[in-house]
């Protein structure tokens, strides 16, 4: 009799724990892909996936209205196409996405009224071109619009 209580408390125990796993499994999936600072690496992954593809219309999609204002679709589509890839040589680049940070009231101009949440992070692209390999290192910022993450850049001085 003892010994069948022990072996049945033992199981029990062995269960709660895998549930505990199980549990704690799926807490922490949730928490890390549908965090809003993994949302909005993603919204910035996509950009950067469709400028590297050079489908400059899509990733200008992707930008805040207020970024949309400084340039028409076609402008953006022409210029990046003739800066990055017409004078620095290259075909493509590869990037990489560095230290995302939450930041709280961030203008993107200094006259402009501040988004009250923002995600920072430093994107790093690759070129090897013509004129030899550099990094070009840009702050970029990913902020919600109409429930989408959405990409802005820096435009302080």
């Amino acid at each position: 009799m003892y010994r069948k209580k022990t072996l049945l408390l033992k199981r029990s125990l062995g269960v709660a724990v895998f549930l505990s796993v199980i549990a704690l499994g799926i807490w922490m999936f949730q928490f890390t892909f549908f965090s809003p600072s993994h949302q909005a690496k993603s919204a910035v992954k996509e950009f950067y996936t469709l400028e590297q593809e050079g489908n400059f219309s899509e990733s200008w999609n992707l930008f805040h209205s207020s970024m949309k204002k400084k340039w028409t679709k076609g402008a953006y589509i022409q210029d990046r196409a003739h800066v990055f890839l017409n004078h620095f040589g290259v075909d493509t680049f590869t990037y990489s996405i560095e230290d995302v940070e939450k930041r709280k009231s961030w203008k993107m101009e200094n006259d402009r009224k501040a988004f009250p949440v923002v995600y920072e992070m430093t994107v790093i692209q690759t070129y090897k071109g013509k004129y030899g390999n550099f990094d070009l290192v840009q702050k970029v910022y990913a902020v919600r619009e109409k429930g989408e993450w959405k990409v802005v850049w820096d435009y302080k001085q």
